[in-house]
């Protein structure tokens, strides 16, 4: 039976109940608050009592009020149209609500019941079948959405009867399965999963072997991330964190986008709701949207629904992944994720961590990062979940809890420096800071010098030490002055410049720069880094002016003038009055 309970306490969205009976660790409940029924999630139990979080605004809730326990975990329905729908965190629909906001207690359904699907069965009678094996698939769009055994079915099933192709509602039964005891259960297109347990449904989890191109050279070229990975992109507000995401978004090597806006400010939630759906794929031409899926929460709502969204977005995630596809998840971002945590921590009066955050932060986000990754599937073939989430870390302190933890999980960290940011130099992706542990592995190493070219890791080692020994190049300069310093050191920072202006500067919004395949940008390292490489005696006057002229006229070829107007003539400037005089 299902356990009751009454309210005997009530800090902000924080009830505490006193159940009549037994109640689970993440339990949903709903409590009767003057008729209005309030979805709660149970997140500490002690004796008779339940603290639970409620996802609603509880004003005019009162002790004494009635609750009922639904012996469940908070759950997503999985099945045909998740794609080009706009949910919040706990999968209403926005795009079917009553008004500008859901009202208290209302839950739309995330699913289109009557809607008619062309079914294509795979299995046939008499298969032997187990949980996310493939019984038949549907076009969601233009991709093949697979219908397959539910999550939660244990053991070994046999195909009883299928439907023949057609066209069917998500609630027909499709399948007819015979368990190991005999009976037959029904299988329709749509099932449910609770978002905090992880999908299974696989053979194995294998490392990543392969990286997932973005279009975005100063991730690709320098720091790839690999299909399957894990990654973060923190920084300072106004360095283009989020625009950076929709660049990775559009151009990314993936089949389904699912874009989590986890406590953003309403104005950029407006933006994707706004921008997404006139987006062009350009892997395909239509739009992108047809291949994405956003949840949202905006930092006006509840910390609990806050929570939630992140959780939610994973799991839709795994359910493509089980399918065979290629996913990627970008959430947006997850300091605000950590945040929640903290408020309700602090609720609950536990001791806190550093900066007030719960002692176990660290786990919580390791947790999220590893539900990532590239599997093996029962039937052989595989797929991904490749995650990017952003931190915006208070003051653009990196070394904050969130940003701390966060790096202990991800492989791969692209840190926005503000300096580069007031520069106009986009992506203000810090190049020395940043990382991508992928790279150490054998096997990201192997596919990359057959998908590019042999030797490419050690090329873009190469590259990094020219902006390296730049950098350290520009602070003596900006000591010492120009005469203070050797013709050498001038030579390394404008080596790095060109670096700087070919390949980490790129602009989001041009047709042709905004993505650059890998082999243009095997071209373009080439192509800098012979520059680089060259030897000339600085006494040669004529053989310094030459060396300068082409370096201009290649950023000229590359239409950086027309990109990088202002800083490009800057460069301009410097350059002609270093070469003035005979200097």
């Amino acid at each position: 039976m299902k356990s009751t309970g009454k309210v005997t306490g009530i800090v902000s969205n924080l009830v505490t109940v006193l159940t009549d009976g037994p109640v689970s660790q993440n339990e949903i409940c709903y409590i009767d608050c003057e008729g209005t029924k309030l979805m709660a999630e149970v997140i500490k139990v002690n004796g008779k009592s339940a603290a639970v979080q409620v996802f609603e605004s509880t004003r005019g809730l009162k002790n004494g009020n009635t609750v009922e326990f639904e012996d469940r975990m908070l759950e997503v329905s999985l099945g045909p149209g998740l794609l080009s729908s706009s949910y919040d965190g706990l999968q209403n629909d926005l795009t079917t609500m009553t008004g500008v906001f859901l009202k208290r207690g209302e839950y739309t359904d995330p699913l289109n019941h009557e809607k008619l699907w062309d079914f294509t069965p795979i299995a046939k009678p008499g298969d032997k079948v187990a949980a996310a094996d493939w019984l038949g698939e549907v076009k969601e769009g233009w991709l093949p959405h697979k219908i397959m055994v539910p999550f939660s079915f244990k053991g070994e099933f046999t195909v009883k009867s299928i439907v023949p192709a057609g066209q069917y509602n998500i609630d027909t039964a499709v399948a007819v399965l015979t368990n190991a005891e005999g009976e037959d259960v029904n299988v329709t297109m749509v099932q449910k999963w609770p978002v905090k347990v992880a999908i299974k449904g696989y053979r194995e989890k294998p490392r990543p072997s392969r990286i997932m191109e973005t279009g975005v050279r100063v991730i690709d070229t320098l720091n790839p991330i690999a299909e399957g990975g894990t990654g973060f992109i923190p920084g300072p507000f106004g360095c283009g964190k989020t625009v950076l995401q929709h660049a990775i978004a559009k151009q990314g090597d993936a089949e389904v986008i699912v874009m989590a806006a986890c406590g953003e400010r309403a104005n950029e939630v407006v933006e994707i709701f706004t921008e997404f759906p006139e987006l062009i794929d350009p892997h395909t031409g239509r739009h992108l949207m047809e291949r994405t899926t956003i949840i949202c929460n905006t930092s006006n709502m509840p910390v609990a629904a806050r929570e939630a969204s992140v959780y939610t977005a994973m799991t839709i995630c795994e359910y493509y992944r089980a399918m065979g596809m290629k996913v990627l998840l970008l959430a947006d971002s997850t300091s605000r994720w950590a945040q929640a945590l903290r408020e309700m921590s602090n609720r609950m009066e536990e001791l806190p961590g550093a900066d007030a955050f719960p002692v176990d932060l660290s786990s919580i986000i390791s947790s999220f990062y590893a539900r990532a990754g590239m599997v093996v599937l029962n039937n052989g073939q595989t797929g991904s979940v490749t995650f990017i989430g952003t931190v915006s870390p208070a003051g653009g302190n990196l070394k904050e809890p969130v940003t701390e933890s966060t790096k202990k999980a991800a492989r791969c960290f692209y840190a926005l420096e503000q300096n580069r940011a007031d520069k106009k130099r986009y992506p203000a992706v810090n190049p020395i800071d940043s990382y991508s542990k992928y790279l150490e592995y054998p096997e990201i190493r192997e596919y990359l010098s057959e998908k590019v070219t042999p030797g490419w890791v050690e090329m873009v080692e190469k590259t990094k030490n020219v902006i390296r020994k730049g950098r350290d190049a520009q602070e003596q300069i900006n000591i010492l002055g120009d005469d203070g310093v050797p013709m050498t050191y001038h030579e390394l920072f404008w080596k790095s410049e060109l670096v700087d202006f070919v390949i980490l500067q790129q602009d989001a919004f041009d047709a042709i720069d905004s993505v650059t395949p890998m082999d243009r940008q095997e071209y373009m390292l080439r192509l800098v880094l012979d520059i680089c490489d060259r030897e000339f005696k600085f006494e040669d006057f004529e053989q310094c002016r030459n060396y300068f002229k082409e370096l201009i006229n290649i950023l000229k070829q590359m239409n950086y003038s027309e990109f990088h107007g202002e800083s490009f003539n800057k460069f301009q400037d410097q350059l002609n009055n270093l070469l003035s005089n005979g200097k």
